[in-house]
């Protein structure tokens, strides 16, 4: 989850494609430039689940993104499936 949130946060879209399940994956994974990511905080961790808070700040104000976020095992290493935004 952090190194996901880390990608995020440079951008790095390529790191994001890999660690991201081909079935949920969207098509477009670019990254909005205006957003700055400030910190990001682990709420719980379950078997392949993981609750966090990420936050931003923007032109437009600063936010958080919370988020139930499912993984699964796939080639040897762990993948993002989905998650519901709370």
């Amino acid at each position: 989850m952090r190194s996901r949130y880390a990608a995020f946060a440079v951008g790095d879209t390529f790191y994001l494609t890999r660690t991201w399940h081909p079935r949920t994956r969207p098509d477009d994974l670019s990254t909005e430039r205006h957003v700055r990511w400030t910190g990001l905080t682990i709420l719980a961790e379950g078997d392949d689940t993981v609750d966090f808070e990420a936050r931003w700040i923007s032109p437009d104000g600063d936010g958080a993104l919370r988020e139930h976020s499912r993984f699964v095992r796939r080639g040897g290493r762990w993948v993002y499936v989905d998650g519901d935004v709370a």
